[in-house]
């Protein structure tokens, strides 16, 4: 067994309670299902710390530190995805397996992942061990050891493997061929490191050592939680976030310019394409947010939310056209910009077909060929789908901290109900219009010799 003077204060007392409490007087679900219904978060800055909470009643809290460190804002190739495998390991207090033993005991469950903006280290426990696992993110992102042996026996290979992955699928690099094409730099940089980056040029223990610095810093930081109270969270924060740099931020800011384009990559595993055009920021933006983005990649749809059902969407009445393919419009919010999407997997004959009908059913809407049904049916899929973000505590809880590290504005689920309902078919009929008539981005990855160019679909780039 692990021995008592190797586990943290909080751990201790979890095995105390485990040892000694009767089941008669086990507390119920309800003792400690405290906190309140609301999805609004609450906010507060704690020393430099931008904090966020979200009371929602249950015996459990999800905690997680959101660092404005996606791969925007990495100086260099893997940056990222290398101090997001070095979560959780040696710290100058604990070792890994100490971290990974305590937790256990405690029942908690440890993540880090990342998007193009933002890098999450995460938490997942009982309510009452908020005291620990505040400690422990705290001494993550201030206090751990970037080793060599452990870059080199684990960081490393993991990343080599993740980009395996992504050269294996032809749905993932026509996604990113799409954002760098429409972004170029920043927004634009792969969520992994291409198989052809070299790495070893520029990753290594101390380049991420040093991007700690930055990406960790105060000012690039916002802690989140959802099933804690304000009060406590800024409590803890407030004693266990002061080793955490507070230096002025040296990562790349500069502002998102959209500029389209073609890019054909020839791949034997699959057929993929993407049609891309500028969207919306994020709601937590402010007043650069475009509800009737979101209610446009509604109407255009692909997949039916209906079992058995084809389905209301343009695209998913037109699936009888061309067989052998799917297609799923998305739309990709970020802090100063957006890109809304149209994806076609599978055979390139059907791939070329249903490009041609997605275009067309684009012009068909910014012409104002909007069935009135359809329109209602999309604003509340829109609406329904914008509040079932905010109200799903892991969406909820990036979405809210990419916010603040952003100079936003945290996600409050009820403002965006209403924007979504105040989208009118004349605004969405002048925002398909403006998509037209401006730059696409077109992606296409797989046969070339029968996947479309994007002039063949009636588009200009």
């Amino acid at each position: 067994m692990i021995s008592r003077s190797a586990i943290g204060r909080n751990a201790q007392l979890a095995l105390r309670r485990q040892c000694c409490a009767k089941p008669t007087n086990k507390r119920g679900l309800a003792a400690v299902s405290t906190g309140t219904t609301s999805f609004s978060y609450e906010t507060a800055d704690v020393g430099g710390v931008k904090t966020a909470s979200r009371d929602v009643a249950g015996p459990t809290t999800k905690l997680a530190v959101v660092a404005k460190a996606g791969t925007r804002y990495q100086a260099l190739p893997g940056l990222t995805v290398g101090l997001e495998q070095f979560a959780f390991k040696n710290t100058q207090k604990r070792s890994a397996l100490r971290i990974t033993r305590e937790s256990e005991l405690l029942g908690g469950q440890l993540s880090s992942y990342h998007t193009r903006e933002a890098l999450v280290i995460e938490a997942k426990f009982l309510r009452e061990d908020l005291p620990y696992f505040t400690e422990l993110l705290g001494e993550v992102i201030s206090q751990t050891k970037y080793t060599a042996h452990e870059y080199h026996e684990e960081v490393e290979e993991t990343i080599h493997l993740a980009q395996k992955k992504l050269l294996g699928s032809v749905a993932e690099l026509a996604l990113n061929s799409a954002h760098g094409l429409a972004f170029h730099r920043g927004l634009g940089t792969p969520l992994y490191p291409t198989s052809s980056t070299p790495l070893n040029k520029y990753l290594n223990e101390d380049t991420i050592s040093a991007f700690s610095q930055s990406a960790y810093s105060k000012p690039n930081i916002a802690v989140v939680a959802n099933g804690a109270s304000q009060a406590e969270l800024s409590k803890w924060v407030g004693e266990f976030f002061r080793e955490v740099p507070s230096g002025t931020s040296a990562l790349p800011s500069a502002g998102t310019q959209y500029y389209g384009g073609e890019e054909r990559i020839a791949h034997g595993s699959g057929n993929s394409m993407v049609i891309a055009f500028p969207g919306s920021s994020a709601f937590t933006s402010g007043s650069s947010y475009k509800p009737e983005i979101a209610v446009l990649a509604a109407l255009l749809g692909g997949k039916s939310s209906i079992k058995w059902s084809p389905g209301f969407s343009l695209l998913s009445k037109a699936a009888s056209a061309f067989p052998g393919a799917s297609a799923t419009t998305t739309h990709f919010s970020y802090s100063d910009a957006g890109l809304l999407t149209i994806q076609f997997i599978g055979s390139a004959s059907a791939i070329k077909s249903a490009s041609k009908e997605a275009i067309k059913s684009l012009k068909g809407i910014s012409e104002g060929s909007i069935n009135k049904e359809d329109f209602t049916k999309a604003v509340a899929l829109a609406k329904y789908r914008a509040l079932e973000e905010g109200q799903n505590i892991e969406a909820g809880l990036v979405a809210t901290g990419a916010g603040l590290v952003h100079g936003g504005q945290p996600f409050q689920i009820d403002q965006v109900g209403k924007s979504v309902e105040g989208v009118s078919a004349e605004k969405l009929q002048a925002a398909a219009k403006a998509l037209l008539e401006g730059k696409a981005t077109v992606s296409a990855v797989g046969d070339l010799y029968v996947l479309p160019y994007a002039e063949e679909i009636g588009l200009k780039v």
